[in-house]
């Protein structure tokens, strides 16, 4: 089973985080709203404290699908959104939060509102020849703080991902393209995006007005939910 850990009292609020990460990214949000909701944070496989998983989005999904209760609000950030967009064609949700998500988030010949082939074969490659050169980098793109990046990294040290579920993760992220299952989605929707963040770049807010999606749109990097202002 994968690591979960539960607190609060109220309706129902589970958080996926995104990749490399694990559920502690979650920390100053779970205390700001611990006493209005019931809240579930998981740790994706393979990462923090949860065991491997090999395979496809659907076995991942399958995994963290046991630990959400139905008519739950399911937000997810980055990679947690696109999982959170496949989990919401297999279950009853009552809301779908995405935070600096995209069900593509690699561009291709039909969609330019993620990260570019190039940038991302670059960085797979720089994962396999110096793994821990390669997450810093990417931490310093969450934000521009230099503290928070600090914090960030220590919680990566404190928990890390394995090999495994890191290249498991990437490739999901560069095989999915979760456009036509989000149009499905019936549940009311909102995503919240930085209007700095250099991986899920803002122009995507004129791709989710056109599917009945609530969109905000805050002054931050792909860290949002760390934003005083941020509210879900």
């Amino acid at each position: 089973m994968l690591w979960n850990r539960t607190v609060g009292k109220g309706p129902n609020l589970v958080l996926l985080h995104g990749w490399a990460f694990n559920s502690e990214i979650f920390h100053e949000l779970v205390s700001k709203y611990q006493n209005d909701y019931c809240i579930t944070v998981i740790d994706l496989p393979g990462h923090g404290r949860s065991p491997d998983i090999e395979g496809s989005i659907e076995d991942w999904c399958k995994e963290i699908i046991r630990l959400i209760p139905e008519k739950s609000i399911l937000l997810g950030w980055s990679l947690g959104g696109l999982l959170s967009i496949f989990i919401a064609n297999q279950m009853k949700l009552k809301e779908l939060i995405l935070v600096a998500a995209s069900p593509c988030l690699v561009n291709n010949d039909n969609w330019d509102f993620g990260i570019s082939h190039e940038v991302f074969d670059q960085f797979a490659h720089n994962l396999k020849v110096d793994s821990t050169k390669a997450l810093k980098r990417f931490v310093s793109l969450q934000s521009k703080d230099k503290s928070q990046i600090q914090k960030l990294h220590n919680s990566i040290q404190n928990y890390p991902a394995s090999e495994s579920a890191l290249n498991n993760g990437l490739e999901i992220i560069t095989n999915c393209d979760l456009r036509k299952n989000y149009r499905e989605i019936n549940i009311p929707k909102k995503c919240i995006l930085g209007k700095l963040d250099t991986l899920v770049p803002v122009k995507i807010q004129h791709w989710y007005s056109e599917t009945e999606t609530e969109i905000q749109v805050l002054k931050s990097g792909h860290l949002p939910f760390l934003e005083n202002s941020f509210q879900i």
